[in-house]
């Protein structure tokens, strides 16, 4: 963002106090217009690919579990005496890594903005790989659930950690596709995991390999945050909370921002600093949110959006439509479509060219026409599959074309852009807590559709159900509508400044 010469400076603007967003006091507006941000594209490429690893470990972690379970029930391919679990086991087995993730959510509401987004991601690196080298040499079920509790707590705090970093380093132009394309290597990492079990789900003890194999990604992961600098905006907010030494602080995100961006920053790389420096003072960033303040003002906004979208996200039935995935294709016709992996691996594909569109767009068209017409469309889908199961039985070709808009649509609206959302607009003070509140929300919510689902089904029936999922989707684009604003092309400050 460069300086306007016809405009007051912003350290001045930001001793004037607070005005009313839009006056002619703000320093986040400048009339709508700031100057392109200079960046180089080779130096922001390890910023996003160190954090991103995150979510590709927890995407392996979702579908090499699937057949890990398959590994581990079996009487010869186990490799071990005590194959023979319960179903209250195999849940313990399965959902252990989401509980882990519901309490490093937790965790992280606590130490997130004391360790920062950096130290936050190496701890999250060295949870995966003890958690993973636990579960793969477990002697014992009760060692192998350990392991994928510590697995799930290093998720948690990744997927708290990694959207902040990315999105408080990244250069704005950038900004969208950069967050957006973390949910693509969480879709590529879930492809990586049915691939690589299936490798593995034929040999003896299979399900050990399939753990094990996380551990060099993780190692990598925790050397590349080792290697990387701090992000500045946590470095700024520390300084301008008094919480050390305020020349060295800005000193120390002066070189992180150039590390991040490239030696095209370097000369206006202390100017930027100074702007941010205002422009979080001006914003009222200089004092440190108080639990009650959270559920306040434009702090309470913000959480409304992000943990809105989070929870409709989830709850708008996309676990339980991939359910469905193999008996809908197999009844289409598609003879290999009663090997449930062999579909898992093919719908993921689809997800990851569905997510690489959203990626490819998101900073051309906006996070809210992705969002509306994603989720008209998903509407459409689930109207389309319910029609099925009750009226339409006859027709396979409706579940399919329904199964696929759906698989279509998520992925370039809740899939990428529900995390990039809660990474950008949370206010830099209130953002270590309230992500961790939105990302325990999204897994609260995905351990409640998946607890409930079965019940349902049985309950209500599969048509019944859709429907239902529909109608919720149906009150998604409400919310969406109404509530959750475009953040295109703004900084985090002015986000913060113009849409809260």
């Amino acid at each position: 963002m460069a300086s306007d010469p016809h405009q007051p400076t912003r350290s001045s603007l930001a001793q004037e106090g607070t005005g009313e967003i839009g006056s002619a006091r703000d320093p986040l507006l400048n009339n709508g217009v700031h100057d392109p941000e200079s960046y180089s594209i080779s130096a922001a490429i390890l910023p996003f690919l160190f954090p991103a690893l995150g979510g590709l470990l927890y995407g392996y972690d979702i579908g090499a579990t699937s057949s890990a379970t398959v590994s581990i029930e079996s009487a010869s391919l186990s490799g071990v005496s005590w194959y023979n679990l319960s179903s209250v086991e195999i849940g313990l087995f399965t959902s252990g890594s989401l509980y882990g993730a519901l309490i490093g959510s937790v965790l992280a509401f606590n130490v997130a903005d004391f360790l920062g987004r950096r130290r936050e991601l190496i701890v999250a690196a060295l949870l995966y790989l003890v958690g993973a080298l636990v579960t793969a040499f477990a002697p014992n079920f009760p060692v192998l659930v350990l392991g994928r509790l510590v697995f799930g707590i290093g998720i948690g705090l990744a997927m708290h950690s990694a959207p902040m970093y990315i999105a408080e380093t990244a250069p704005t132009p950038i900004r969208g596709q950069l967050i957006s394309l973390k949910e693509f290597f969480i879709v590529l990492g879930i492809v990586s995991g049915y691939g690589i079990g299936s490798l593995f789900v034929d040999t003896v003890a299979g399900w050990r390999y399939m753990f094990g194999v996380s551990s060099p990604v993780a190692i990598i992961m925790g050397i590349g945050m080792w290697w990387l600098p701090p992000s500045p905006r946590w470095l700024l907010l520390r300084s301008i909370q008094r919480k050390g030494d305020a020349q060295n602080l800005r000193d120390t995100a002066i070189r992180s921002l150039c590390q991040l961006q490239g030696q095209t920053i370097r000369d206006s790389a202390p100017q930027l600093v100074d702007e941010i420096l205002a422009e979080l003072s001006y914003v009222g960033d200089d004092k440190e949110v108080t639990f009650g303040e959270m559920f306040r003002g434009k702090c309470l906004k913000a959480l409304w959006i992000g943990a809105g979208l989070v929870l409709f996200q989830q709850i708008t039935g996309q676990p339980s439509v991939l359910y469905y995935a193999a008996s809908i294709l197999q009844s289409a016709g598609f003879s290999g479509a009663s090997d449930a992996t062999r579909v898992s691996i093919i719908l993921g594909f689809f997800k990851l060219i569905m997510t690489g569109v959203a990626v490819v767009v998101v900073d051309r068209l906006g996070r809210r026409p992705l969002l509306l017409g994603g989720v008209s469309g998903m509407v459409i889908s689930l109207f389309l599959l319910g029609s099925y199961y009750i009226f339409l039985d006859n027709a396979a070709v409706v579940a399919v074309v329904g199964l696929l808009l759906y698989v279509g649509c998520y992925q370039i609206s809740f899939g990428p852009i529900g995390w990039l959302m809660i990474a950008e607009i949370f206010p830099l003070r209130l953002r270590g807590r309230g992500l961790s509140i939105a990302v325990l929300v999204n897994f609260g919510a995905n351990a409640l559709v998946t607890f409930a689902f079965s019940p349902l089904k049985e309950l209500l029936g599969a048509g019944i159900l859709f429907y239902v999922f529909c109608v919720i989707a149906g009150a998604a684009l409400v919310f969406i509508y109404f509530v959750v604003p475009e953040t295109k092309g703004l900084t985090l400050e002015e986000i913060e400044a113009k849409c809260l």
